[in-house]
C-alpha cells in the first residue's frame, strides 16, 4: 500500500493559512487534511467551504482531503465540492443514510470515505466496506487538535486492513513519529498529523522523517 502523510491545517497559524497551506505542500505530504468541525457533531468549531476554496486557490495541485466532522454532512457536500474538495470523509456516526451520501460523493467525481470514532465499535463499518474508498480510524476524541494518541483503537485498523487488505486505511489522532509506527503496524497506510508537522521548523524533515517510520515499521 502507499504511504501518504497528511498534515491537518487545524494545527495552522489561522493568521498566516495561506503560508501554513504552502509549507505543507512543499513538505512532499501528499495531501492536505481538512478537519471541518459543526460545533453539533462535536465540541468545535472551525472553518468551511471558503478555506478548502482558499487551499485550492493557494496550492491547486496539492490534494485536498476534507474530513466533515458534521451531524449533517448529508447537507453541505455539494459546497464542499465546488470549493475544491477531493476526497470527503463522512461519519457513521452522522445522521443521514450513509449509503446514499457515500454514492452521492462518487457522483460529485470525489473520492469517499467513511470516518470512525473511537467509542464506536469498528464492527458499524461491515457494511459499507465494498462503497468506500478510505476509512478513517480516530485516534482521540474529534474536536480538538494536540490530543494523546489512543492506542487501544489500533486494533479497529488491523480489522479494516484484514476485511478489505487493498483499502486505504486512515489514522488522525495524536500520530507523531512513535505513535505512527504503532498505527503502521496495525495497518494503516495514511497518516494525519497536525501538531507534530505544523510545529517543526523545517516540515520537510519531519515528513520524511515519518514517512521513513512508518515504511518500514518492523
Amino acid at each position: 500500500m502507499k504511504i501518504e502523510i497528511l498534515p491537518s491545517l487545524l494545527a495552522a497559524d489561522f493568521g498566516r493559512l495561506g503560508d501554513e497551506i504552502l509549507r505543507a505542500e512543499a513538505s512532499g505530504a501528499e495531501a492536505l487534511h481538512l478537519d471541518i468541525m459543526d460545533a453539533h457533531f462535536v465540541p468545535n468549531l472551525s472553518f468551511g467551504p471558503d478555506v478548502v476554496a482558499l487551499a485550492k486557490r493557494t496550492a491547486p495541485g496539492f490534494s485536498r482531503n476534507v474530513h466533515l466532522m458534521m451531524s449533517r454532512p448529508d447537507l453541505y457536500l455539494e459546497k464542499f465540492a465546488v470549493a475544491g474538495a477531493q476526497t470527503i470523509q463522512i461519519h457513521v456516526e452522522a445522521d443521514c443514510d450513509l449509503h446514499t451520501e457515500l454514492k452521492r460523493i462518487r457522483a460529485l467525481g470525489l473520492k469517499n470515505a467513511i470516518v470512525l470514532n473511537p467509542e464506536t465499535p469498528v464492527e458499524r463499518l461491515e457494511p459499507y466496506l465494498g462503497e468506500i474508498d478510505e476509512a478513517l480510524v480516530m485516534t482521540v476524541h474529534p474536536g480538538y487538535g494536540g490530543q494523546s494518541f489512543l492506542a487501544d483503537c489500533l486494533p479497529k485498523v488491523t480489522w479494516l486492513r484484514e476485511r478489505k487488505p487493498q483499502l486505504d486505511v486512515m489514522v488522525d489522532g495524536g500520530v507523531n513519529a512513535e505513535t505512527a509506527v504503532l498505527a503502521a503496524k496495525a495497518g494503516a497506510n495514511q497518516f494525519v498529523a497536525g501538531s507534530y508537522l505544523f510545529k517543526q521548523s523545517d516540515m520537510k524533515a519531519a515528513v520524511s522523517g515519518l514517512r521513513s517510520s512508518v515504511s518500514s515499521p518492523l
